[in-house]
């Protein structure tokens, strides 16, 4: 798989996760590390983007 779509993937997935977690307990600390992975995913997928 390109990992573009790749990472695409995985930015979804983890999307999909947080806000799950986030609809059934807004409170819920491991919030902030998955926001901060998916930054750091979306960080990545952006530089993808710049290379080409």
């Amino acid at each position: 798989m390109d990992y573009k779509l790749k990472l695409e993937q995985q930015i979804e997935d983890l999307r999909e996760v947080m806000y799950q977690i986030y609809y059934s307990n807004p409170q819920d600390e491991e919030l902030l590390q998955i926001s901060q992975e998916l930054d750091g995913l979306l960080n990545k997928w952006r530089d993808s983007t710049r290379d080409r």
